[in-house]
């Protein structure tokens, strides 16, 4: 039996859904007011990442009950991606202190590697290591970072959606070139929930995802790229390589503001995307970006490493060498005045 159809289903779900919540951010006020360190001039209503939630977990529901979705990935997956959705849901509706909220941060990521089983063995120079309990540790620390980077790359419009397709389609082909179909539908249905979301959120936005949906879609791409691991070492490094674009910028900026004394906890303005989209003036060509830069230079890179050979740490420095220095380019991580 095939269950294609679950693709339109989903993209439809996540676009009413969208559209259900910016009809309830506008009735009660739910509204992001532009300030000094917006990249947006007009309120738009927040929170309809919570469509993505709601249309992906449903679609991990229907696997699961069909066969095609392991328990224990239903329960990963769902369980640390619900919980971190909770938590931004709550935050975007009031204020949860920065404490509490990395604290829930480390739960998820622990309850995600527990039933995932853990960090697998680690692909490196042709041989594989077994990293115990250090590579707990770094997992954990891969997850908390990748779901907060995550939230601090959705700062224009369409750009945390294109991002998610672009890494979810590309690790699709994957799966596919490598004869590992059974892990092509997860990522295939999230792509489909974020388009619905896209439809309202593609520049000029909307609506806008809320801290709900990006810490949802960061936990999840972390946890898929865990799952893919086990499946074949190598497939840890296309998705290192698939998500190049965010984790560039987000780390590139956190320790130049670290370097400078920066409190990195303080909402600023200095990603090299923010930059970029200033100096062109519009969100749409750096949006655009995005999604060619992922398609024509990360993916092609990826399939190398997984399809072709090219071993996991040239293939992670090939790709980021040129968006470092594209990051250095576009002042990541300076000092906003100058902008």
């Amino acid at each position: 039996m095939t269950y294609g159809w679950l693709i339109p289903v989903v993209t439809c779900l996540s676009f009413f859904l969208t559209w259900g919540l910016r009809h309830y951010a506008l009735t009660r006020s739910l509204m992001d007011i532009p300030n000094e360190r917006s990249s947006h001039s007009v309120p738009t209503p927040r929170g309809g990442g919570v469509a993505i939630v709601v249309a992906f977990l449903a679609s991990l529901l229907v696997l699961w009950s069909v066969g095609m979705n392991s328990p224990s990935t239903l329960l990963a997956i769902g369980g640390a991606g619900g919980l971190i959705a909770i938590i931004g849901f709550m935050d975007d509706h009031g204020h949860i202190a920065a404490r509490w909220r990395l604290l829930g941060h480390f739960f998820a990521s622990g309850w995600l590697l527990f039933w995932l089983g853990g960090l697998p063995v680690v692909e490196l120079f042709g041989a594989h290591f077994d990293l115990g309990v250090f590579g707990q540790v770094l997992a954990l620390f891969y997850l908390v970072w990748l779901l907060n980077l995550y939230n601090f790359m959705d700062g224009i419009d369409g750009i945390a959606g294109v991002e998610a397709v672009c890494v979810c389609l590309g690790a699709c082909l994957l799966y596919w070139l490598i004869g590992a179909n059974e892990l092509i539908w997860a990522p295939l249905l999230l792509a489909a929930a974020v388009i619905g979301f896209l439809c309202w959120n593609f520049p000029p936005a909307k609506i806008f995802m809320g801290d709900a949906g990006s810490g949802f879609l960061g936990v999840v791409l972390g946890g898929l790229s865990l799952q893919a691991a086990w499946e074949n070492p190598s497939l840890l490094w296309g998705w290192l390589i698939l998500l190049g674009v965010f984790i560039v910028d987000a780390t590139f900026t956190l320790f130049r503001r670290l370097l400078r004394g920066d409190k990195v906890y303080e909402a600023h303005r200095s990603h090299a995307y923010q930059f970029a989209s200033r100096r062109f003036g519009r969100h749409l060509p750096v949006t655009l970006a995005t999604g060619l830069i992922n398609l024509c230079w990360l993916l092609p890179i990826a399939v190398c490493v997984t399809r072709f050979g090219l071993g996991g740490v040239w293939g992670v420095l090939l790709a980021y060498i040129p968006l470092i220095v594209l990051a250095i380019m576009f002042r990541a991580g300076e000092f906003e005045k100058n902008a």
